[in-house]
């Protein structure tokens, strides 16, 4: 296996749903098939942008590109992957006691 081979891609149809509420202001993105999407892929939405007035909720059906991660690329992401995570985490101590 060549660690700098091109990358492939492949064509799915998918499902958007855009949620625009005050209780959630979320994007879904929703493959058709059984397509398995690994560390490093990345996923293109194909289309112009959707656009939610604030109270409402859309579903739209889009094409979408997946291009594969080469196998340097996902060895990277998965070794990085949860030093990214962390980043995420927030910490925070008191000197307060539970009760």
């Amino acid at each position: 296996m060549n660690p700098f081979a091109v990358k492939s891609s492949e064509h799915v149809m998918c499902t958007v749903n855009v949620i625009n509420t005050f209780e959630s202001l979320a994007a879904h993105v929703v493959l058709d098939g059984d397509v398995k999407i690994n560390p490093g892929d990345e996923v293109l939405v194909h289309g112009p942008e959707i656009r939610v007035p604030y109270g409402e909720t859309r579903s739209e059906r889009r094409e979408a590109t997946i291009t594969r991660a080469g196998w340097l690329e996902r060895k990277w992401t998965e070794f990085t992957g949860d030093l990214e995570y962390m980043e995420l985490l927030e910490f925070s101590f008191s000197e307060e006691r539970l009760s």
